[in-house]
């Protein structure tokens, strides 16, 4: 029976906590740290716009995984409750934390033989793996059973489409993903990478072009390319509202498309994005 199992997932979801308690969906989250104080913050525990305020002024955010002890605290009380679970987790290529889930709940399934725990890697990230959470809570608000609702999503994956772009690429640079001299030049230049998870979850460039709204105007046409027939459709922004409503006008006015959900990226991913990203969410024919 579909009431006999909880969904969970992590805070990589960027759903805030309010919403996911109206879905009647759990959460993990995940930590970060501004370095210049090392005090460790979970997602959510500081207000966005004060997150983003602060790397605008120009402090550094670090993020960590959850730990294995984490997931022991929230799948325990599910099973111990007589309650099945699927746990939907972050990109196991951007982070070890869907790994730490696996490894945990191989742990418990052995302590707990007549429960079921089923972890699926999202392979997304952001309101991408929101959107994945979302498609499990439509499936198992319709009646179907964990197994079939495990089924449902294992084929979901590689069709969740993820595009972003970012407004400062030192956050890229940053992590890794760019250069310091394509980083500088860009910047420069106004150049705007637009960007995508690809399937193995790692965060690749796509393409680049010259100013914002072209970027934001590139995520759409990727949209109008592969977006499936009724397919909701997620927008997150890094405390840049009012682009995230430029691009859901065009969605509306110039492809038909009813946006689904706009929400913000939290902490964790934005630590490594920064202020000023947008991203865009869909099922597509291919990712």
């Amino acid at each position: 029976m579909a009431d006999n199992y909880v969904l969970i997932t992590d805070s990589a979801c960027d759903i805030l906590p309010e919403k996911l308690a109206e879905w009647k969906v759990e959460m993990i989250p995940l930590a970060y740290l501004f370095t210049d104080t090392g005090k460790e913050q979970l997602d959510h525990e500081e207000p966005i716009r004060e997150f983003y305020k602060s790397m605008r002024d120009g402090r550094v955010a670090k993020t960590s995984s959850v730990n294995e002890s984490r997931f022991v605290d929230a799948f325990t009380p599910i099973l111990e409750a007589g309650k099945d679970l699927i746990y939907l987790a972050f990109s196991s290529g951007l982070s070890v934390t869907c790994e730490n889930g696996k490894k945990v709940a191989a742990t418990l399934q052995e302590k707990y033989p007549d429960r079921k725990i089923v972890v699926i890697d999202s392979l997304a990230a952001s309101a991408g793996q929101g959107l994945f959470v979302y498609l499990a809570v439509q499936n198992r608000d319709s009646g179907m059973s964990l197994e079939d609702n495990a089924r449902a999503l294992e084929a979901y994956v590689l069709h969740v489409c993820h595009w972003f772009t970012v407004d400062d690429l030192v956050y890229l640079k940053r992590g890794g993903r760019i250069s310091r001299t394509t980083a500088l030049l860009g910047t420069a230049l106004n150049v705007k990478p637009v960007l995508h998870v690809d399937n193995e979850g790692h965060l690749i460039k796509m393409t680049q072009v010259r100013g914002r709204k072209k970027s934001i105007r590139k995520m759409a046409e990727r949209l109008g390319e592969t977006i499936l027939p009724e397919s909701p459709i997620f927008i997150s922004h890094g405390d840049c509202a009012e682009d995230a409503e430029m691009l859901k006008e065009i969605l509306e006015k110039e492809y038909g498309k009813e946006v689904t959900l706009i929400t913000w990226i939290g902490s964790v991913i934005g630590a490594h994005s920064g202020p000023g990203t947008l991203a865009l969410f869909f099922l597509g024919t291919e990712r």
